[in-house]
């Protein structure tokens, strides 16, 4: 649903891709799609028998978990990437319908090839998705609950409804991680001894489709079509604009969200229980 960080985080290893590397080991491939299998309701379990009841069931406070796959070309072969996000999604009843709220918390990269990126809380937290009215509807006996895009800007303000400004002089750019830099910086590493960082602007576009589940989960995919500009950058080879494309395999763009007692309500207690909420990150 959230993971348009990912676009942020796959920057630098797109541009590391494109550098000379001898000894350089050839990209891995994609994991088996999908990534992890559904739970199996319960036979004994009977699921809402209207809408209203539905929006009913869905309520509540939830830990939130995603995964966004994109894939670029390099001359070391082609860059898959796996963008693993935390953080909370709250689904309130407002006049009669479900709205959603998302807070980010903490995001992980996993590459085929042996570059690293990194985008500090900071600037994870600084996202802050607009909230929304969602589609609760039966899809196939099943309730189901469907998030629009609504576009949100890091390291830039303005209107978010408008495209993304492409002029690194633009006084509309901010510095939302608050780090004394040009809108938000990912921090890179290449081939394991070159350091930089890149200043970016992002406008957030993602949807997410999911299933309501008889263990009170909600269970589908995340679909990211976020805009990335490179503002500037530490170092001039890591200056380059560059905006890759989400993987488009479902199976590989997973969103979960668990139902967590409200008291559950900061980033330091949602990963101290990761392990205990949520399966596996992916590895290539």
């Amino acid at each position: 649903m959230w993971n348009s960080i990912a676009k942020t985080m796959i920057l630098a290893t797109v541009i590391a891709g494109g550098l000379a590397c001898s000894g350089c080991t050839g990209p891995l491939p994609w994991p088996e799609s999908p990534l992890y299998e559904l739970p199996v309701n319960d036979p004994d379990w009977q699921p809402p028998a209207n809408k209203e009841e539905a929006i009913e069931v869905m309520a509540g406070h939830y830990a939130h978990y995603d995964i966004v796959a994109y894939q670029g070309a390099t001359p070391n072969g082609p860059l898959s990437t796996f963008i693993i996000s935390y953080g909370f999604t709250d689904l309130r009843i407002e006049d009669g319908e479900l709205v959603q709220y998302d807070r980010f918390c903490h995001a992980e990269q996993k590459a085929n090839q042996d570059f690293v990126s990194t985008f500090p809380d900071e600037a994870t937290q600084a996202i802050q998705p607009r909230s929304t009215v969602v589609d609760v509807r039966e899809v196939d006996g099943d309730w189901t609950l469907f998030r629009p895009a609504t576009p949100t800007l890091i390291g830039v303000d303005g209107n978010p409804d408008d495209p993304l400004t492409m002029d690194p002089n633009d006084p509309l750019i901010n510095d939302d991680d608050n780090d004394g830099r040009p809108g938000v910086t990912v921090f890179v590493m290449l081939f394991g001894f070159i350091e930089g960082e890149i200043y970016i602007a992002r406008r957030e576009i993602f949807q997410n489709d999911v299933t309501l589940f008889s263990d009170g989960s909600l269970r589908g995919t995340v679909i990211d079509d976020s805009e990335q500009f490179v503002i500037g950058a530490s170092l001039a080879i890591l200056n380059a604009p560059n905006n890759p494309d989400q993987f488009r395999d479902p199976g590989l763009n997973p969103l979960i969200l668990i139902p967590i007692p409200d008291e559950i309500d900061t980033c330091e207690e949602l990963i101290a229980n990761r392990d205990s909420l949520f399966p596996e990150e992916p590895e290539f």
